[in-house]
């Protein structure tokens, strides 16, 4: 049987940690910026992680299940 790929687009937007939880970027951060208050785009710059009903799913994106 061939190997799994992985999906491209997942491997560009998440990233495994050691511990087992996957970090992801914000959404909301690309345009329309100057109507977002100054403390909202700040929150939004920092990674955040996925939650954990979603984390199967993307480790299969993945190809680490």
């Amino acid at each position: 049987m061939p190997k799994m790929k992985t999906h491209r687009g997942a491997a560009k937007r998440f990233r495994p940690k050691k511990n087992g939880s996957i970090k992801r970027g914000s959404a909301f951060r690309s345009h329309i910026l100057t109507k977002k208050d100054q403390k909202r785009k700040r929150n939004l710059r920092s990674p955040k992680l996925v939650a954990k009903s979603d984390i199967r799913e993307v480790e299969e994106l993945l190809g680490n299940r």
